[in-house]
């Protein structure tokens, strides 16, 4: 049984506002998100897990997937600037973190959030929108500006001691740091929003729409790895950046797509070409795979093409630099 559940990101807000909590002597469990970008590829979430170790919460990690494709299809709330629907994913988030406060007994979901630090869900009136359509009005306490905002109910009933919470607010992290040093806490670097607010990935996102509506998980997961180039309206290539890509594109990669590499066992990108593998476009990811070789300046490279459970290996002229620009998402 626990007093409280956290949404843990393991950054600088969410460590702050644990350790205030855990100062009251209050027995708390932390809740950590996963985007579907990063789901089901064996992450470690190892700076997540130390900054939960050092504080001495237990921590459950939930990878999100399927469900979360209803939240970037339709948002009721709308985007942000760019593909981030951040009112409808805090709302999904607490919706999933309210039935875990359910099921530990839990009085109450706490979060870092700091009003006025986000431009679209942490204004005082997204805050207050944001609970009222989870279900969880008074339910939210926020330990960093709990004091200019109303008190909940865990802090009428005496649960949590609302003089020993703090009132800070706006886009400055200048009195966390401060904290943070005080106690010598763990944390992750300030994140500057999620991969959604990202402009490539909202590119992406949104070329993705215009081109496959009924895109399914492993097209979402795809928007957040490698460089990507529109061949054609049906057809697309993703090519790994580094290892980190390279090992999330063979993960990521269907038994429809057609997969590129370099034959022999030679280091270099992997890359994915996904949609209708006609010669034309056959060869053209050839040519783009290759000018990300250690061969682009060579006049051939040999490229493997594996598809419909079938290997076939081409000469491809590594493509200018001027077309992959032009076609690059």
């Amino acid at each position: 049984m626990f007093d409280g559940i956290v949404m843990f990101s393991g950054g600088l807000d969410s460590v702050c506002a644990t350790h205030l909590l855990l100062s009251q002597g209050l027995k708390l469990k932390a809740l950590h998100f996963v985007l579907p970008f990063y789901s089901g590829l064996d992450m470690q979430h190892k700076p997540v897990k130390a900054a939960a170790e050092k504080l001495g919460v237990p921590l459950q990690i939930i990878e999100e997937g399927e469900e979360y494709l209803a939240v970037v299809k339709n948002p009721a709330f709308g985007f942000g600037k760019n593909a981030n629907p951040c009112v409808d994913c805090r709302i999904h988030r607490l919706i999933t973190t309210k039935k875990i406060m359910g099921a530990e007994g839990a009085s109450f979901i706490a979060t870092g959030e700091v009003v006025g630090q986000r431009p679209m869900s942490q204004r005082m009136d997204c805050l207050h929108k944001i609970e009222n359509h989870a279900g969880l009005k008074g339910y939210i306490v926020r330990p960093l500006s709990a004091k200019i905002m109303p008190p909940t109910i865990a802090e009428q009933k005496g649960i949590i001691n609302r003089d020993k919470l703090l009132s800070i607010s706006g886009r400055g992290r200048k009195e966390q740091f401060a904290y943070a040093v005080k106690f010598g806490l763990v944390h992750g670097a300030p994140a500057g929003g999620c991969t959604l607010t990202n402009e490539k990935t909202a590119d992406r996102f949104n070329d993705l729409v215009r081109y496959s509506p009924d895109f399914d998980l492993e097209d979402f997961k795809l928007l957040a790895w490698g460089r990507h180039f529109r061949l054609s309206p049906s057809c697309k290539l993703i090519v790994g950046r580094d290892d980190a890509d390279n090992i999330a594109l063979e993960k990521i990669a269907s038994a429809s797509d057609c997969l590129l590499d370099l034959p022999d066992d030679i280091p270099g990108p992997f890359a994915i070409l996904r949609g209708t593998p006609v010669q034309e476009f056959l060869s053209k990811a050839a040519s783009f795979f290759a000018r990300y070789t250690k061969f682009r300046n060579e006049k051939s490279c040999r490229v493997t093409l594996t598809y419909s459970g079938k290997e076939q290996i081409v000469e491809a002229l590594p493509a200018a630099d001027e077309e992959c620009i032009r076609l690059r998402i």
